[in-house]
């Protein structure tokens, strides 16, 4: 099995990923963004050994968390951290958080999720191909992020 990297090493690769010092962030199209996000996805973490313990998820909706409406795709990668004993302490999540207007057409898709889980026979290729979002993307390349966010949690 290849050497995995540590967990405290995922922010400053997901960052890399995204903006490897050819482009900044902000200038990503929508597709190089996801592209970059499924390439980071598999890349492989020093993780627990349980099969959810690195996963991936898509979602979209559109919410009023931290103030005024928006649409957001949030593409996140979850990682479980255990205690010293083997037991499960908390999990840290990671986003990629693509925000837009909340204008008719994006509200229109309504709310969406999906995961992937690393060690859970399935294959990431085959899960991104498979969410079936053809009609999705067609809508959201019409609209340009007004924030692209990348940042840390522990839940």
């Amino acid at each position: 099995m290849s050497r995995r990297l540590p967990i405290d090493q995922v922010q400053e690769r997901l960052r890399h990923e995204l903006s490897p010092g050819q482009q900044p962030l902000a200038e990503l199209d929508l597709d190089e963004v996801w592209l970059r996000f499924v390439r980071f996805g598999s890349q492989r973490f020093d993780t627990a050994g349980t099969p959810d313990a690195d996963g991936l998820l898509f979602q979209y909706g559109t919410h009023s968390f931290e103030g005024p409406r928006v649409f957001t795709l949030d593409l996140a990668r979850q990682f479980e951290v255990n205690d010293a004993t083997g037991e499960h302490d908390h999990y840290i999540q990671l986003h990629c958080e693509l925000r837009y207007e909340p204008v008719f057409p994006l509200r229109a898709l309504g709310h969406f999720e999906s995961w992937f889980f690393h060690d859970a026979d399935d294959e990431l290729d085959r899960w991104a191909d498979d969410l079936g979002l053809h009609e999705f993307w067609a809508i959201l390349r019409n609209f340009h992020p007004t924030e692209i966010r990348v940042y840390q949690e522990q839940v």
